[in-house]
């Protein structure tokens, strides 16, 4: 039995309740709370900040005459739990990640798009609700609108399976940390990830779609590339950022569109 919020209910640590969201079925998640008025707006100009509490700061847009939640939730997995378990209880049912990222491929370049299709769970937060071996799968008709988006924006992107985790230094096999240390297991695991084909580093994906998987909620993800570690271990400039930033703007609003659309006429992704 699915525990849902009685109507007035205040969620302890994002401060909302179902009133509050109007309703909202869909849920964009940055990490940042400095992204979120901008995203929130690039939806919608006329968006509305509804609350700040903790690290979760909530805007609502409309899309479609349809509410949207913006919603940051800090950096990490653990964070991504309070999340998604409290704006379920609202109502909230497709949960989106909107975020940057680190590249591992080659032909993954600084301000591209990339739409995880899975995730390698290096977290910890995913393994309170399913064993190991339980795939942190993205969903495939959210997928599937985003490519479509990207696809009809012209903007360049890539598909393919990130990786989780808890750690941005030695978790991500990085050596600019304060120590300078990676533990022997972790050596040389950017370079097996490579070679499996994964994509790109992050910290929210396994979470996200392991837990939505559970409770039989959808997600997926859309990151911006900041970072591109074939060529260095360094964060971008600003302006790689901002053009990674107006990219995936543009085309979760457009799979928004599409996805409101759809759901309306009772179609699927096709």
């Amino acid at each position: 039995m699915k525990n849902y919020a009685g109507p007035a209910e205040i969620m302890y640590h994002t401060g909302l309740s179902a009133g509050m969201i109007r309703g909202a079925k869909y849920a964009l998640l940055p990490g940042d709370p400095g992204r979120v008025e901008g995203l929130a707006k690039a939806l919608d100009r006329n968006a509305l900040f509804i609350a700040s509490h903790r690290d979760y700061t909530s805007w609502l847009a409309r899309i479609e005459n349809a509410p949207v939640l913006v919603m940051s939730t800090g950096m990490g997995g653990p964070c991504v739990t309070f999340a998604v378990e409290e704006l379920a209880r609202l109502g909230a049912e497709t949960f989106i990640r909107v975020g940057t990222t680190g590249s591992i491929q080659e032909d993954l370049h600084l301000g591209d798009v990339v739409i995880n299709t899975a995730s390698v769970r290096m977290d910890g937060a995913s393994r309170a609700y399913a064993p190991i071996e339980f795939p942190a799968a993205a969903d495939m008709d959210t997928v599937l609108a985003l490519r479509e988006a990207a696809e009809e924006s012209g903007i360049p992107f890539k598909t393919g399976i990130s990786i989780s985790t808890d750690s941005f230094w030695p978790g991500q096999e990085r050596y600019d940390s304060f120590g300078g240390y990676v533990l022997k297991r972790l050596q040389g695991s950017l370079e097996d990830f490579q070679h499996l084909g994964c994509t790109n580093y992050e910290m929210e994906n396994a979470t996200l779609f392991t837990l939505c998987a559970v409770l039989g909620l959808k997600a997926a993800s859309i990151c911006g590339v900041v970072a591109k570690r074939t060529d260095s271990e360094s964060v971008a400039p600003h302006e790689a950022y901002e053009k990674a930033e107006k990219r995936f703007q543009k085309v979760v609003k457009r799979a928004l569109e599409k996805m409101i659309s759809h759901s309306r006429s009772g179609e699927n992704i096709s």
